[in-house]
């Protein structure tokens, strides 16, 4: 699945000062309505509403090599927690990556996803029928 990047600044900007959020130990996840949501799903090809992904992995963490691995398993967290649970969609999410990520698997990250989206409302306590 592809996801669809928040690239604006202003958005990660709005989502950081209006968005609910969400603290786990190696994540900060932010959510706010999308408001173009209707438009974008417009130009989707199946006509759906999606969310809107923003990942924020800060240059403390450590270098490009680190940043990227971080950005990498935040990626397939979220992958792996919409194949397994009915999202909420039509959101700006963005994940802040915390220090403890650094040094995190990606099975711990897809957890404290779950958790952070579960403290948000973003899924259900059911898992999709396999």
């Amino acid at each position: 699945m592809k996801f669809r990047a928040i690239c604006e600044n202003h958005l990660f900007v709005k989502a950081y000062s209006k968005g609910k959020r969400a603290l786990t130990p190696a994540l900060a996840v932010y959510i706010l309505p999308d408001y173009a949501a209707g438009r974008l799903a417009k130009a989707h090809p199946e006509r759906r509403v999606m969310n809107r992904y923003g990942l924020t992995v800060s240059s403390k963490l450590g270098g490009a090599v680190v940043r990227s691995r971080v950005r990498r398993i935040l990626r397939e967290g979220l992958r792996s927690l919409e194949r397994d649970f009915e999202v909420k969609q039509g959101m700006l999410v963005v994940i802040a990556a915390r220090t403890p990520a650094t040094t995190q698997k990606s099975g711990e990250i897809r957890r404290q996803l779950e958790i952070a989206f579960r403290t948000l409302g973003m899924i259900q306590h059911t898992e999709k029928d396999a």
